[in-house]
């Protein structure tokens, strides 16, 4: 367990926003930005990442979206892709960091 920066797994401060309104409480990355049990604090509030997985992008669902900010899976897709300037692969895998404030 460590103490991170926000922004190290929150690179944008709209997504530092959305989180502490609960708007977002996962984020896909390429790499893996934090551990299970890391925590990093945003605000006045404390989050700690609660689970790290690597999931094709194929696997995410519509429910995934929205824990991201998205109301749905395509809508999220094309977030993607115009974010990154690429395409959608449903073979690529991204890792899932999972977190909830805790104070």
């Amino acid at each position: 367990m460590a103490r991170i920066d926000a922004s190290d797994l929150l690179p944008a401060e709209r997504l530092r926003s959305a989180a502490l309104e609960g708007e977002i409480t996962q984020l896909h990355r390429g790499d893996p930005h934090a551990a299970e049990g890391d925590t990093f604090e945003i605000g006045d509030t404390t989050f700690e990442v609660v689970e790290v997985f690597e999931q094709r992008l194929g696997a995410l669902t519509d429910e995934d979206a929205r824990a991201e900010g998205s109301p749905d899976l395509e809508a999220y897709r094309r977030r993607i892709e115009r974010t990154h300037d690429t395409e959608w692969d449903d073979e690529k895998t991204a890792f899932c960091h999972r977190f909830e404030p805790i104070s």
